[in-house]
């Protein structure tokens, strides 16, 4: 096929036969692929995970995309969920280190809501802070043993911190995502408590090239091949070929009863996620525990608004997934 063959030819800049990761990210970024080639790359960034693609595979993924009416998120995905179980039986889970304290990271946590207050103060627009204090109050804490628990952070991804869905907010973006980047702050510091001590995964939305990588932070703790769920909407649940139902599974056969959520948004992909996984399961097999403290929202999103009946999206939010039977905790106490 003539258009898979030439597009190999771009996409194999070392012309060894074979496309790595870092030679996508490289041709994609020179080829100025934006929104109409997202999904694609964000395909291959997932078939690339563990090795190089070589020029047979790459025209049968190409081929098998064009017959599938679900193109990326369809079957061929389900190549690429094969690496979740490959990077565990590899990395397993290891034992707590040497000098590891569950008052470390709960310290840490409950400095976090003043500092987060003081930092929205400063970064966001005026209110936000008072409306995040006030989110926070209402909300308990819940101790969970990470032995019995998984964590999922959701799209911790730079398109939302300093790439196109920033951008596209205009000219108050910076003062609106504040927030965001204050969870995804929080994050990196319990991942760099926890990453490699538990069940950690994540989500990725499919976004283009200079957007689509780690939170900078974030990337400086991960295994260079993490996996992660492809996630191209609101749900963790969509596309079903992209392995996070056989993860959550095999998470339950091996003793996890809890699955903490963090990540972006807190009104919109956090909530919906939230909502339709703990409706997949009944609380005593597996209670999902949303901890606000890593997630966030636009700014403006924690102030009150007449379409919510005068509570702000986040507070909603809160409501919606608390009436499903996800706990919201204003922090979760690691054990």
């Amino acid at each position: 096929m003539t258009v898979p063959q030439t597009l190999f030819d771009i996409l194999d800049v070392d012309r060894d036969g074979e496309i790595s990761r870092a030679e996508l990210h490289e041709a994609a970024k020179h080829l100025r692929w934006y929104w109409r080639e997202a999904p694609l790359f964000a395909l291959l960034n997932c078939l690339t995970l563990s090795k190089p693609l070589s020029k047979d595979r790459f025209t049968e993924i190409i081929q098998q995309l064009s017959k599938d009416p679900m193109g990326p998120y369809g079957e061929v995905l389900v190549n690429a969920a094969v690496h979740l179980e490959t990077f565990r039986q590899r990395r397993g889970r290891v034992p707590k280190p040497d000098g590891f304290r569950s008052q470390e990271i709960t310290g840490a946590i409950d400095g976090t809501a003043s500092t987060a207050i003081a930092y929205l103060g400063q970064h966001a627009e005026a209110g936000v802070a008072d409306a995040y204090r006030s989110l926070l109050a209402s909300l308990g804490t819940i101790p969970v043993s990470r032995d019995s628990a998984a964590l999922l952070i959701i799209d911790p991804q730079r398109a939302f911190t300093d790439g196109v869905w920033m951008q596209s907010i205009g000219s108050r973006a910076e003062a609106d995502v504040a927030p965001i980047r204050l969870a995804f702050d929080h994050a990196t510091m319990v991942l760099d408590l926890l990453y490699g001590c538990m069940e950690i995964m994540f989500s990725r939305c499919p976004f283009p090239p200079d957007s689509y990588d780690w939170y900078d932070a974030i990337a400086g703790i991960l295994d260079s091949c993490q996996p992660y769920f492809f996630k191209p909407g609101n749900s963790i649940l969509f596309p079903p070929s992209n392995g996070f139902r056989e993860w959550i599974d095999d998470c339950q056969k091996a003793g996890i009863r809890s699955l903490v959520i963090g990540g972006c948004t807190l009104n919109s992909c956090v909530r919906t996620s939230s909502v339709e996984v703990q409706s997949l399961f009944p609380v005593n097999q597996l209670q999902v525990i949303v901890d606000v403290s890593l997630c966030g929202a636009r700014g403006r999103n924690y102030l009150p608004a007449p379409m919510f009946g005068g509570v702000s999206p986040a507070e909603s939010a809160v409501a919606q997934m608390a009436g499903a039977g996800v706990a919201v905790a204003k922090g979760v106490h690691w054990e």
